[in-house]
């Protein structure tokens, strides 16, 4: 019998199962709390839940233990903080995580898929094609493993690893409850980042349901012949309406939103395009991160030169757009998405 992730279970959920299997409903707040607070290993270090009941969880569920098969840390003083696991899960497929150490404290990016079909340009995460969704229980597995690997808090949570999250809504949104809950992790919705490559219709539903978390898209480029060219996602949805929908979520969430930008050598990174880019997303409430390529070598694309990359900015802020730059982390190791897991699997000889 293929048993559940220990960590795939709202509060809620918990409730309904010891009730339903005939333990008073207090149980449900212990698990968690053995779960999330204490971030326990094993069932038996459940020290407060009866015998019986330990029993029964371990029938019924797994602790998820993943196997570390990579761990990389950026080694540069000027890059150091960061940290990229790559974790074989139980079915034999590999996922990354990344750690980062920024002044505000520690932010993970977890993944949402095994591999992704949307097929972006530059992305290493879409080599190999989609294998699976990741259930809820294996995202929320990804923050204890490496808390447990550091020994420090996570506070901050980008969703940003491979996958397009929004394909994986329904275990998204479980994955967002359990570690914002109070008695769990804790961890503050306006301290989780969801990014999106923009699927419209997600983007309506994750403004009605998440008012409090943060959402980026992931934009890289400021034409629909252009961003049609490198994200065939823009086929289906069109800049017109990822706008619209954007749009829509500012006027609900009343929050501003991100613009992912990562920036190509000759491809998206001429002065017309930071133009461009500034009339398309001009009156919007948002700030725009600009994002230096990490190189893959089987893409064929490479990153912008420090000084196109610094003009790009300065004609954003001429334009009045609020831009950053996002600090390179970790170009020292496999730091893109998907990269780290091509690598290995490269190296197994295996398919991605």
């Amino acid at each position: 019998m293929n048993k559940r992730s220990i960590y795939s279970l709202t509060l809620e959920e918990w409730e309904d199962f010891v009730i339903a299997n005939g333990q008073p409903k207090f149980r449900a707040a212990q698990i968690f709390d053995w779960l999330y607070v204490k971030q326990v290993a094993s069932f038996e270090e459940m020290l407060n839940v009866p015998k019986a009941l330990k029993a029964l969880l371990a029938d019924v569920f797994d602790f998820t233990t993943f196997e570390v098969v990579t761990h990389q840390e950026a080694s540069d003083e000027n890059e150091g903080g960061v940290h990229k696991f790559l974790f074989r899960l139980a079915d034999g497929n590999t996922i990354e995580t990344v750690l980062m150490k920024h002044a505000y404290g520690l932010s993970i990016c977890v993944t949402t898929q095994i591999g992704c079909r949307i097929g972006c340009s530059f992305c290493a995460s879409a080599i190999g094609g989609l294998v699976r969704n990741l259930e809820a229980g294996e995202i929320v597995s990804q923050i204890i493993h490496v808390s447990r690997a550091i020994g420090e808090r996570i506070g901050h949570v980008v969703v940003m690893g491979i996958g397009e999250p929004f394909e994986n809504y329904t275990a998204l949104t479980k994955f967002i409850h359990i570690i914002n809950h109070d008695k769990g992790l804790n961890i503050g919705a306006r301290h989780i980042t969801v990014s999106t490559s923009g699927l419209v219709p997600k983007i309506y539903q994750f403004a009605d349901d998440h008012k409090q978390v943060s959402l980026a898209i992931s934009l890289h480029a400021p034409n629909d012949y252009l961003r049609t060219t490198i994200m065939k996602i823009n086929r289906t949805y069109p800049l017109s309406d990822l706008l619209k929908a954007v749009r829509y979520y500012l006027k609900e969430t009343n929050r501003r939103i991100s613009f992912e930008y990562v920036l190509m050598k000759d491809v998206n990174d001429l002065d017309e395009h930071a133009y461009q880019l500034a009339k398309l997303i001009k009156g919007i409430n948002c700030h725009v991160n600009l994002i230096p390529m990490n190189s893959v070598a089987e893409l064929g694309l490479t990153k912008s030169p420090k000084k196109q990359v610094m003009r790009f900015k300065e004609i954003l802020e001429k334009e009045k757009v609020t831009v950053t730059l996002r600090r390179e982390m970790g170009a020292n190791i496999d730091a893109a998405c998907g990269q780290l897991r091509a690598s290995e699997s490269s190296k197994a000889g295996i398919g991605r």
